[in-house]
C-alpha cells in the first residue's frame, strides 16, 4: 500500500488582500494527477484545510470538488484531521455523506476516543468489488491499515486549569495532555490490531502499518510564514517521545517547510503545499509518500509490540510541488527595486513581489514611483514596506491608517516597549496576551 501525506492547505488564505484561488485550483489538478502517477491508495490532510473557520463558497467549491475527483482515481480512502485554523464543527458537518466516498473526516476530539481509530481496507485492486473478495486479512487482495487520526488538541480539551499554576505549569500540563491522548489512542490502536491478528490465528497475516497523525508545534521544528504560536505562548514545544514507538509513520501538520524530526526519517512535516507568504517564496514545496508495497513481513507477530520490525519499515519519499505562482521579495534603496523589477520584466516575469524601501532618503510618493515602474508588465505589487516610514508610525504610537502594516504581536511588543514595562514583566504579559488570543483565534463561532 501507498501514502501520500499533505497538509495546511489553507484554502481561501490571501496575500494581502490578493485572492489565491487560482494557485489552489492548479495545485489540486496537479496533486490528482500525482495521486494517479504514484499510484495512492490513501491520502492524508494533516490539518489546517482552510485559512480560516468561516471559508468563502469559493473555498469550499474547491474543497468539495476536489474530494469528489479524488473518487475517481485509484486512491482509496482520504483521511482529514482539524488543525488549529479549521472549524472542527463545519469539517465535521457532513462526515456521514463523505465517508459514503471513503473521505474520513476527525475534525476534533470527541468524547469516544474510539472516533479517532480509522482501520481501513485497501484493496490491490482498486476498482475490485470489495463485496466479492474475502475479508480475511491474509489474503492477497486486501490489506488493511489502522491510522490513529489524532486531531489538533486544543488546550481547552486536554488540561485541567489549576488555581495559583505558573506559565511553566501550565505549558508542562499541557504537554502531559498531549502524551497521555497520545498514549491512549496508540494503546486502542494496538488493541484492534491485535484483535485483527486474532481473527486469523491459523495463518500468518500480513503485518498491518499503525499512522500516527498530529496538527501542534513538536521541539526542534522549522517554522514559515504565517504560523501561529499554540497553546501558551510559545512554551508547549511536544517533543517526539510523545509519539508511541508502534507508529509506523507520524504525519504532521502546522510548520509549513517539509522536514523530519529529531533525526527520525518517519515522523515529519510535509510543510504547505504553496507559500503562504514571502518568507516562504524560495522554498521548494513537498508532500511525502510512505510505501509498505514491498514490506510486508510476515513474521512480525512475536515482535515486541513498541517495537516497528526493521523488516516491515517503509520506503519514505519526497515529492516536489512546482511552483504555481511566482513570489519576489525585493529590498533596498529605490535603485536597486528599479533595477531589479526591469530585469523581471525583461524576463517577461508574472512575479508577485513584496518590495522593502530601506534607503536613506525619504520617498513620500514611492508607490507611484514603483506602480509607474511595472507598467505594461504582468507584475503585481503586493505589499509596499517604507522602512522610514514604519519608523516614525511606531515613534507616534500607530497611526491607524498604517496599523496593517504590523502584526498583533508586534503591536503588542511596542506597547510594552512605549509603556517601559520591565523585561521581568514582559514574559508573563507575553504569555498572558498569546493566551487570549489563541483563544480568540480557537473559537468555533460555527457552534450554537
Amino acid at each position: 500500500m501507498k501514502i501520500l501525506h499533505t497538509s495546511d492547505w489553507h484554502i481561501g488564505r490571501t496575500l494581502y488582500d490578493r485572492k489565491r484561488y487560482d494557485e489552489f485550483e492548479k495545485f489540486f489538478i496537479w496533486l490528482l494527477n500525482t495521486l494517479e502517477s504514484e499510484n495512492i491508495d490513501v491520502l492524508l490532510i494533516a490539518g489546517d484545510i482552510f485559512d480560516t473557520g468561516t471559508p468563502s463558497n469559493k473555498a469550499q467549491e474547491l474543497y468539495y470538488k476536489f474530494l469528489c475527483n479524488v473518487n475517481k482515481t485509484k486512491c482509496q480512502h482520504i483521511v482529514i484531521i482539524g488543525g488549529n485554523h479549521d472549524s472542527a464543527s463545519f469539517l465535521n458537518a457532513p462526515q456521514s455523506i463523505l465517508k459514503s466516498i471513503n473521505v474520513h473526516v476527525v475534525g476534533a476530539i470527541s468524547n469516544n476516543i474510539e472516533d479517532e481509530i480509522l482501520i481501513l481496507d485497501i484493496l490491490k485492486t482498486p476498482n475490485a468489488d470489495l463485496e466479492q473478495i474475502t475479508k480475511n486479512i491474509s489474503s492477497p487482495e486486501i490489506s488493511k491499515l489502522i491510522i490513529c487520526a489524532v486531531p489538533y488538541l486544543r488546550d481547552k480539551d486536554i488540561r485541567t486549569v489549576n488555581a495559583g499554576e505558573s506559565l511553566e505549569d501550565k505549558a508542562q500540563n499541557l504537554i502531559q495532555g498531549i502524551k497521555e491522548h497520545y498514549s491512549a489512542v496508540a494503546e486502542l490502536a494496538l488493541k484492534k490490531r491485535d484483535e485483527l491478528y486474532q481473527e486469523c490465528m491459523d495463518q500468518k497475516p500480513a503485518y498491518i502499518p499503525i499512522i500516527g497523525t498530529g496538527h501542534l508545534f513538536a521541539a526542534g521544528g522549522i517554522t514559515g510564514d504565517g504560523v501561529r504560536d499554540l497553546y501558551v505562548g510559545s512554551l508547549a514545544y511536544v517533543n517526539i517521545e510523545a509519539f508511541p514507538k508502534c507508529f509506523d509513520y507520524v504525519a504532521l501538520g502546522h510548520l509549513h517547510i517539509a522536514q523530519s524530526l529529531g533525526g527520525t526519517e518517519h515522523i515529519r512535516y510535509s510543510g504547505s503545499p504553496i507559500p503562504m507568504g514571502f518568507g516562504e517564496a524560495k522554498q521548494i514545496k513537498k508532500l511525502i509518500t510512505i510505501d509498505f508495497s514491498e514490506n510486508r513481513d510476515k513474521d512480525h507477530v512475536h515482535e515486541e509490540q513498541y517495537v516497528i520490525p526493521s523488516s516491515v519499515k517503509p520506503s519514505i519519499s519526497e515529492v516536489s510541488i512546482p511552483n504555481f505562482q511566482m513570489l519576489e521579495r525585493i529590498s533596498g534603496n529605490l535603485d536597486h527595486i528599479t533595477q531589479k523589477i526591469k530585469e523581471l520584466k525583461t524576463n517577461h516575469s508574472n512575479a508577485w513581489l513584496e518590495i522593502e524601501y530601506t534607503g536613506l532618503e525619504i520617498i513620500p510618493d514611492l508607490k507611484t514611483k514603483l506602480d509607474e515602474a511595472i507598467l505594461e508588465s504582468n507584475l503585481e505589487i503586493r505589499r509596499v514596506k517604507n522602512k522610514r516610514i514604519s519608523e516614525s508610525i511606531i515613534k507616534s504610537n500607530f497611526s491607524q491608517e498604517n496599523l496593517k502594516d504590523l502584526n498583533p504581536n508586534e503591536v503588542f511588543d511596542k506597547c510594552l516597549e512605549i509603556n517601559k514595562v520591565e523585561e521581568a514583566d514582559k514574559i508573563l504579559l507575553k504569555a498572558s496576551y498569546q493566551e487570549i488570543l489563541n483563544s480568540i483565534l480557537e473559537e468555533d463561532i460555527r457552534v450554537s
